[in-house]
C-alpha cells in the first residue's frame, strides 16, 4: 500500500512563499514520477509541476513557471514544491501524486497514487 502525505500548507500573504512537502511510503520512491496538482473551489484539478524519478527532468504549468520549483530527495522519500511570489489565484488545495512508468505528466488520470491534499490560501 502506497501512501502520500502532504504538509506545509497554510495562509500566506500575496508575494510570500510556502514550501509544500510530500512523503511517500510503501514502495520504492525513486521508481516514481512525482507530480503536484491543485484544485480551487469550483474548478477542475489542474497540473502544477512534475519531476522524473532521478530529478533531472522537471515540468511546470505556464501559470507557475519561474515562481514554483519542484524537487525531490529520494533518500527521504520526499518531494517538495517551493512556491514563491504567491498570488491570490494560487489559492487551492494542493495534491501530490505518484506515477509508476511512463505517463503524460500533466494528465491527472494517469497517476497511480494521491495524497489527501493540503490547503494553501493566499490573501491579497
Amino acid at each position: 500500500q502506497v501512501q502520500l502525505v502532504e504538509s506545509g500548507g497554510g495562509l500566506v500573504q500575496a508575494g510570500g512563499s510556502v514550501r509544500l512537502s510530500c512523503v511517500v511510503s510503501g514502495r520504492t520512491f525513486n521508481s516514481y514520477l512525482m507530480g503536484w496538482f491543485r484544485q480551487a473551489p469550483g474548478k477542475e484539478r489542474e497540473f502544477v509541476a512534475a519531476i522524473n524519478w532521478i530529478g533531472v527532468s522537471r515540468y511546470y504549468a505556464d501559470s507557475v513557471k519561474g515562481r514554483f520549483t519542484i524537487s525531490r530527495d529520494n533518500a527521504k522519500n520526499t518531494v517538495y514544491l517551493q512556491m514563491n511570489s504567491l498570488k491570490p489565484e494560487d489559492t487551492a488545495v494542493y495534491y501530490c501524486a505518484a506515477a509508476y512508468g511512463n505517463i503524460r505528466y500533466s494528465a491527472s488520470g494517469e497517476y497511480d497514487y494521491w495524497g489527501q491534499g493540503t490547503q494553501v490560501t493566499v490573501s491579497s
